[in-house]
């Protein structure tokens, strides 16, 4: 006998409380990781922006602390307190008082040549024969360079002079070699203190040397509108773009850094009134410097601090008690803020010799 077992197939499905609650286990589980997400773009974003800033401030160290040292390059040891002039704390139309600093140097194009002769109210000047012969350059690396002229050794004067080159005098026989510069000065560049254009007398220059002048500044644009200032002219940013930094190489402005809060200098060296050999320590500019404390100066401590340009999003508003990441901390002689203001900042700090006044060798090789 066969027997025949049937089996009812029966219809399965989900009830509506196994769908409320299969849909909420879903909706938490997505929205945990779109929080995970969240979190993690925030955090990626935040890290990229803290290390665009620390390459920023890296940067500017990096220029400033290799041209603080070329400071006084080529200048006579008796101009040696005018390779360098500060200010401290200087006011802005911002709440920020960075400090500034300029340094004249023969920086970039290396030369020191023998003033034979200076007539025509200084615009011209007649050479050593064959003075063109000891040097690298062609003549038009001469042309539209701004020329520095110096007095002779134990002259008196304690004074230069600025003039653009505008002709190459350089006879086939190698005599009588020499430049022609425009007359006056050089609109928009002036020089540190000390070297203000004072020898009246042409024959304090007989003897001196030239040397090209390499005038460079250091300043923090804190608003991005300077006054006197055109935004796109003659390498400023400007248009509202504060935070900036600049070096000014005579008359043109070279951004090195954006999203910097403070630039500040100090300066170690024997800075008495009456010298007793000894450094001093660190110090904050004092514009009651003669020149030859300035020319006592032997470092010069460089300090950039760069400030997030957004608000860090990655992070909760309850730090541990006495630790303040997101704060503007005290920078030399500037005071730090009172409260978080959840911006990350980034503080580096160089010290930078004065090679050619610590040494007291200057790269003329003839005085």
């Amino acid at each position: 006998m066969t027997s025949t077992r049937t089996s009812k197939a029966s219809g399965t499905g989900y009830s509506l409380i196994e769908l409320m609650i299969g849909s909420t286990i879903m909706g938490v589980m997505f929205a945990g990781t779109l929080v995970i997400y969240v979190q993690s773009h925030k955090i990626s974003t935040d890290q990229m922006q803290f290390l665009e800033l620390q390459q920023d401030v890296r940067a500017a160290i990096f220029h400033i602390a290799r041209d603080v040292r070329m400071a006084g390059a080529g200048l006579p040891e008796e101009l040696a307190g005018a390779a360098l002039e500060g200010v401290d704390n200087e006011a802005t139309d911002g709440t920020e008082t960075p400090d500034r600093l300029r340094i004249v140097g023969d920086i970039e194009d290396p030369m020191v040549l023998r003033i034979s002769e200076v007539y025509g109210s200084t615009t011209t000047a007649v050479l050593e024969n064959f003075s063109f012969e000891r040097e690298p350059y062609p003549d038009s690396h001469y042309l539209e360079k701004t020329a520095l002229l110096l007095p002779r050794r134990g002259s008196p004067c304690r004074g230069a002079a600025l003039r653009r080159i505008v002709q190459v005098l350089h006879p086939p026989d190698g005599l009588n070699e020499g430049f022609v510069f425009a007359p006056g000065g050089v609109p928009g560049i002036s020089l540190p203190g000390g070297l203000a254009d004072v020898c009246l007398d042409e024959d304090y220059r007989n003897g001196g040397t030239l040397l090209f002048a390499d005038i460079r500044e250091y300043w923090l644009d804190v608003t991005g509108n300077v006054p006197g200032f055109t935004a796109g002219q003659d390498g400023y940013v400007g248009g509202g773009k504060g935070g900036v930094l600049y070096m000014t190489r005579n008359g043109f402005h070279y951004p090195l850094a954006q999203n910097v809060e403070t630039l500040q200098f100090q300066y170690d060296g024997d800075l008495d009134a009456e010298p007793d050999g000894r450094q001093d320590g660190f110090r904050d500019w004092n514009g009651a410097w003669t020149p030859d404390q300035i020319g006592r100066i032997r470092q010069v401590r460089i300090m950039v601090l760069g400030r997030s340009p957004d608000v860090f999003a990655s992070i909760g508003k309850t730090p541990v008690a006495g630790q303040h990441l997101y704060r503007r901390p005290a920078v030399a002689n500037t005071a730090a803020y009172a409260a978080d203001d959840w911006h990350r900042r980034f503080l580096m700090e160089s010290t930078s010799g004065l090679r050619n006044l610590s040494l007291n060798i200057y790269n003329t090789g003839i005085r």
